[in-house]
């Protein structure tokens, strides 16, 4: 059994509210209904949502609901006291612990190859083809991401994060920098950092979108991870977040995994700002129109 990790724990404070849930298909599908719908077609047979506990209702009435009779689905909660044994949650901490906590979150839910997306990216279904064809042969510490060119990845209604891919001529990921405000002017790419200065980035770079395969004894790397971010923030544990890449990076510089780049030309939309919302509504009507996708997706 496959199966696809939705996190949706989360709330865009660019987006100015809960972009996860809101309708953007015909019959107010969520962008998550998307994938759910490729990925099912790609052989995923589980869905897990890594949500809060005040959004079970609403998950279970909505997408929950329209997914039932496809997949089997679980939902964890993201709780933030549910950290490594010899650890505790400082007073007056919020925030949940980031993307890296989210998928630890459900370690108990998965014992077999696992994808792991966002819920508000739009993927494509190129994306859950390849991620279920390298999952159907992965070994142990074997993952794979898949790789999107950077030009495909962009908005025009402001910066966004992206982490910048560094790939041996295998094949194989070697490192992901963070470039957190890459925006296109005048046909010009670049990331510019907090001092004003610009890095020119080729619209062929390949860049991670959060769409990652993996087998189980990755939560032993993320519980690892965890608690060396415990040690190393426990100055100040108010605001820091553990993302899902340093565990990853961490197997990588050890070479205790390897991680496959699997490159698409899919092309990633979604709702980094709210007037993004128009421009997805679009896109996910012309592939209606292609055929790519039924008016009512799931047909309820």
């Amino acid at each position: 059994m496959k199966t696809l990790l939705i996190m949706a724990a989360g709330m865009g404070s660019r987006y100015g509210g809960n972009k996860q849930t809101d309708g953007f298909g015909p019959c107010g599908e969520f962008i998550m209904d998307y994938s759910l719908y490729d990925a099912r077609r790609e052989g995923f047979d589980k869905a897990v949502f890594v949500i809060k506990k005040d959004d079970l209702g609403l998950f279970e009435g909505t997408v929950g609901k329209r997914i039932g009779d496809s997949m089997s689905v679980e939902y964890v909660f993201q709780d933030m006291n549910d950290i490594p044994e010899g650890f505790a949650v400082p007073e007056g901490r919020i925030k949940p612990w980031g993307t890296a906590h989210a998928v630890y979150a459900a370690r108990k839910n998965i014992d077999g190859p696992f994808a792991v997306i966002n819920a508000d990216d739009f993927y494509g279904r190129g994306a859950f083809r390849n991620l279920n064809t390298f999952l159907s042969n992965a070994g142990k510490h074997e993952y794979c991401m898949i790789g999107y060119e950077l030009i495909n990845t962009l908005t025009e209604n402001g910066g966004v994060s992206r982490g910048v891919c560094g790939v041996d001529p295998e094949g194989y990921l070697t490192a992901i920098e963070e470039h957190k405000t890459i925006s296109s002017e005048n046909g010009v790419i670049a990331n510019v950092y907090d001092d004003g200065t610009k890095k020119v980035l080729a619209p062929e770079t390949i860049v991670s979108m959060n769409c990652w395969g993996f087998v189980p004894d990755f939560f032993e790397s993320i519980e690892r991870s965890l608690k060396d971010f415990f040690v190393r923030n426990s100055a100040d544990m108010s605001k820091c977040e553990l993302y899902l890449l340093e565990p990853v990076a961490r197997q990588i510089a050890e070479k205790s995994a390897t991680v496959k780049v699997i490159p698409t030309n899919e092309k990633w939309f979604g709702v980094t700002y709210r007037q993004d919302r128009d421009n997805v509504k679009e896109q996910i009507a012309a592939l209606i129109k292609k055929g790519v996708y039924p008016d009512n997706l799931w047909g309820k």
